[in-house]
Order: C-alpha cells, then structure tokens, then sequence
C-alpha cells in the first residue's frame, strides 16, 4: 500500500482525568476505513492521549504496509511539534514524541496538517468511546475496594512521617488538595508505589538473561521474600498486591499476600524484557554471540533484542500499567512485586529521566523501591533498592 490517511484525537475529562484516544487509517481517498484503533487510558492529559492516538494511528498505518502517511490531527500542539515549528518541553510529552519520531523515520514520507475538531469526528467519536470505558474501570475499583476492605486490618499502618494520610481527598478537590512534602511541588494524595523485586533464583545466581524463561525461586530466594513480607507486614498500610505474571514474581508477591492478608493480582504489562534468543545467555555470552546487535541493543532503546522486545517497548507497557494501577488504586499504597527492567523503569518514569537509568541503578535480589505519583501528574521518588531487611 503506498499512501494512507491517519486521522487521531485524545482527550481528557479532567485534564488530568479519564482519558483516551482514538485512531482512523483511511485510504490516500479518505474513501475507505482501513484500520481503527481506541483505548481507555486511566488518568492522563488531553495533550498526552493525542499524542498516543498519533502514536496507535502510525502504527496501524505501519501494519498496514503504508509507505506515506498523511496525519490530519485538530491538536494544534502536536502537529506543531510533530513539524517541529514548536519545541517539545514537557517532560511527559519527551518521551511520546520521541516515540512517534521514530514511527516517522519508518515511512518513505510522512506530512502533519491541523484540522478543525469537526472535520476530526471519526477519531474523536473514537476517543469518547474509549473514554466510556472509565465506567468498567470504576467498577472494578469498587470491588477492589470492598474486597481491600475485607482483608485489611483497621488497626495497621499508624500514623508515621512516611505514611499516606488515612483521610482520602478527591483528585479534582482543590480546595482539600495538599501539596507534597519537598520540592516536587506536586498536589493531591499520590498512589504510592512499593517496588519489590522477586527473590533469587538459579539463572540469578549465574547472572543471566532471566527475561520470559521461568525458573523457580531457590531455597534462598524463598527466605528473601518471607524477609520482605515480614518488612511489609511491619509497614503496614498497603492496600493491594499486584504481580508480575511470572512464577519467581508470583512466588514473592504471595508470600506477601499471605503475610498481609491480601488477594494477589497479576497484571501482565508487569512481566520482565523479552530477551528473545539471549534468554538464559550471560552478559559475555550474548556479547559473543552477536557484538554488533548486543552493542546496538545496549546503546538505542527503541533496538529489540533478536527475537524480544526493545527498552522503548518496555516502557510503553509498563507506562500502560502504571497508569491502570494509578486508576484503580488512587491515593492508597500498592505493592508492586516485578523484575529489574519493570521496577527500574517504573523509577525512570516517576523521575522523568532518560533511559540512562536503565544502566546506571543497580538493584538487588529482593530489593524494595517506592515511587509515588500524584493526581496531578506530578511524581517523586522515596527509596530506592532498600536491602536493610534482608
């Protein structure tokens, strides 16, 4: 296929609030529909959802075979950036255009045009569509809340300087809004964030590529996660569990689950790199194995491992989970039982830093970080790779 049209639109009730984008790829006639594209976002920005409709949209356009791409947007700022008439600034907006650059310099040949919102109808009936799914997603909230309060204990998590306020206010309540302790300067009551990483395992010990491959915590790493339970049950206060779907993860998250007396919930954007053909590789070994594709690898974040994922795609889901968790669980304490490149770029995420981090933050076996992120769409950092209790 030579030339398509992508048309996109993202909104915000709220701004920030229930979001969503929605995608159309038309013929170079605008005749026919040839893709459409439409998701629920969680709490998020009018200029965030549109730029993850441009994004959803080039994408179909890719998988369609398209080799030049007429984006037809009425988000003056994104295809004003997007031209680049209009520099990016903001921090959260880095990332999600970078991202649709590199979708870009995949296309012979790809133009921006600013439309009228009504000659953009088809996408943004999309996103409202998206945007009704916030109704399920209260819903499942509800029942979290009443199973959450069934298994909570009323008298754990007394009051400390660390400890969330037991008081919850509204997100778009600005007259109860508090500001966070420092200089973050954000408002409101944050979802804060407990990241524990699965105990030891046997390809852990060897220090390998331990990316979709199973293995089982050892007799170790099951003692690592009783210590972190144990931790937790001492903090007090947690009111959900979620996991990565794999095993060593699983294992960790319900010795917590068990010492906590809380139900674990698995959430598959959680799960560890896809390392592809490196999988159960050393360092050394998959250097050898391939030099020039490990070195392009560990230098560009949007390469893929041979067969896996690249880092850039990591942080698309796990930017994708962040956002689901931050939706269902607003204001309360979540522990979130993952893996090195999840945890870690959960941290880059809260920070608004480069994916330099992903190199830079070692963090250990059983380790525990906490990141908090806020209504408002601000976030900070509290700890990081924390082993005092091990």
């Amino acid at each position: 296929m030579d030339k398509v049209v992508v048309e996109a639109d993202g909104g915000s009730r709220g701004n920030p609030g229930p979001a969503g984008y929605g995608s159309v790829v038309f013929d170079a006639e605008r005749a026919t529909v040839l893709a459409e594209r439409k998701e629920y976002l969680g709490v998020a920005t009018n200029n965030v959802a549109e730029y993850r409709g441009l994004i959803a949209g080039l994408e179909a356009a890719a998988e369609l075979g398209a080799a030049q791409v007429s984006v037809r947007m009425d988000s003056k700022l994104v295809v004003e950036q997007m031209s680049g008439r209009w520099k990016v600034k903001h921090e959260s907006m880095i990332p999600l255009a970078d991202r649709a650059r590199r979708l870009v310099a995949g296309f012979d040949r790809v133009t921006f045009t600013w439309i009228p919102r009504k000659e953009n109808s088809h996408a943004d009936r999309l996103a409202n569509e998206a945007m009704d799914d916030a109704g399920t997603v209260a819903e499942v909230r509800e029942a979290l809340a009443v199973a959450t309060a069934v298994h909570t204990d009323p008298n754990l998590g007394a009051a400390t300087a660390d400890a969330v306020p037991e008081t919850p206010r509204a997100a778009d309540d600005s007259s109860s809004a508090t500001p966070a302790p420092g200089w973050t300067g954000a408002i409101g009551r944050p979802t804060r964030l407990l990241l524990l990483r699965h105990g030891q395992t046997e390809l852990s010990i060897q220090r390998r590529y331990s990316g979709r491959g199973n293995p089982p915590l050892t007799a170790l790493g099951r003692e690592q996660a009783a210590k972190a339970a144990e931790m937790l049950a001492g903090k007090g206060d947690i009111a959900a569990i979620v996991s990565s779907p794999l095993g060593r993860a699983r294992e960790t998250a319900e010795a917590a689950g068990r010492t906590l007396g809380l139900p674990v919930r698995v959430l598959d954007g959680l799960i560890e790199t896809d390392f592809g053909v490196w999988e159960g590789m050393s360092f050394q070994e998959a250097r050898d194995h391939d030099p020039e594709m490990h070195a392009r690898w560990l230098g560009d974040p949007s390469v893929p491992a041979p067969g896996g994922e690249s880092f850039d795609q990591v942080r698309e889901r796990v930017e994708a989970v962040r956002r689901d968790i931050v939706a269902l669980y607003p204001g309360v304490n979540v522990l979130v039982v993952s893996h090195v490149t999840p945890i870690k770029t959960l941290l880059q995420l809260a920070l608004g830093v480069g994916p330099s981090l992903l190199y830079r933050l070692h963090l250990d076996l059983a380790s525990l970080s906490v990141a908090e992120f806020y209504p408002d769409g601000g976030a900070s950092v509290r700890l990081a790779n924390d082993t005092s209790y091990l």
